[in-house]
């Protein structure tokens, strides 16, 4: 996990936001962990795909019901076993709050903002400064 032994900028710790989110788009969880002093990352990820690829065959479905049974779009347990949907996912705008240690980051799927955004806090710890998260805002 990363530490800081001074509280963080801004900048700083969104750079390791992205790079946490560029290992989980590789499909590296372990590696995106390393970063944060981590939450369910099962969760995080359920919650993506909740509003991002399950959303989007909704959205299908509703529009030709046939033509989205027909598309073999992967079932919504099989967004464990292939985690390629995460490459269609991206982050849009930061927004921290007032006391500049919480914050929450905007997701996209297919260039469109999704209802699902993640949330991170920097936190003094006896170590030194951590990024905690992320949780998940609907």
């Amino acid at each position: 996990m990363k530490i800081w032994t001074e509280r963080p900028a801004k900048a700083d710790v969104e750079a390791v936001v992205c790079r946490y989110f560029s290992l989980l788009r590789a499909g590296r969880i372990p590696k995106a962990e390393e970063l944060v002093d981590h939450t369910s990352v099962r969760h995080v990820l359920r919650s993506l795909w909740a509003g991002s690829v399950e959303a989007n065959a909704d959205d299908d479905k509703n529009e030709d019901e046939s033509e989205s049974e027909a598309s073999g779009s992967p079932a919504v347990d099989e967004w464990e076993q292939d985690l390629s949907w995460l490459r269609e996912l991206d982050l849009a705008d930061f927004h921290w709050g007032h006391e500049g240690t919480g914050f929450y980051v905007e997701i996209t799927y297919r260039a469109r903002i999704i209802e699902v955004s993640l949330s991170f806090w920097v936190k003094p710890t006896d170590a030194g400064w951590v990024l905690s998260g992320p949780a998940t805002l609907w």
